[in-house]
């Protein structure tokens, strides 16, 4: 069996940046700001013990975080309540990203620690990331760009409007 490598060149600049970032972390800042910047910051829901946020540094098109109100980095610490609306919106997300995105399948998982793939470890989060058959092409590798084919803020939107037709029976 021959292990196979994914690289992922484009994220470098975001995992070793130099730039002045706001102290503390960038969901909690993100969730702190206030439903009318939701917009700016990708937030497309609000639940009682959970948020979803867009990824800025998508792996694809479409790629949404679901996340614990509470600043907490695993699994353990949760409530069974949180526990329980993480999972029902990564389920819920699923379902509004195949309608609206007709993604041939999807990656959901939690990277729990820096060793385990964690960017951002100090607040636990679920991926749900579309896929699509094809997906990937030679873009990333050759020319160290990552080729989206829509703009977050056009996603963001068909997602939101998703939602409002649609939210989550919780």
């Amino acid at each position: 069996m021959t292990l196979e490598r994914l690289y992922t060149p484009w994220r470098m600049k975001y995992v070793v940046s130099t730039e002045k970032r706001k102290e503390g972390c960038v969901f909690c800042n993100a969730l702190d700001e206030g439903v009318e910047h939701d917009p700016d910051n990708f937030i497309v829901y609000r639940g009682e013990e959970t948020f979803a946020i867009m990824n800025i540094y998508p792996y694809n098109v479409g790629h949404l975080m679901v996340l614990p109100r509470q600043h907490m980095s695993t699994l353990i610490d949760l409530s069974r309540q949180a526990q329980a609306e993480m999972m029902a919106l990564a389920t819920y997300f699923t379902e509004i990203l195949a309608e609206i995105m007709q993604p041939d399948g999807f990656n959901v998982g939690i990277n729990l620690g820096k060793a385990a793939g964690a960017g951002i470890d100090a607040h636990l989060h679920i991926h749900i990331v579309p896929r699509w058959v094809g997906d990937s092409n030679f873009m990333p590798i050759v020319g160290q760009t990552r080729v989206l084919p829509e703009e977050l803020g056009d996603t963001y939107k068909k997602i939101v409007a998703a939602i409002n037709r649609r939210p989550p029976q919780l």
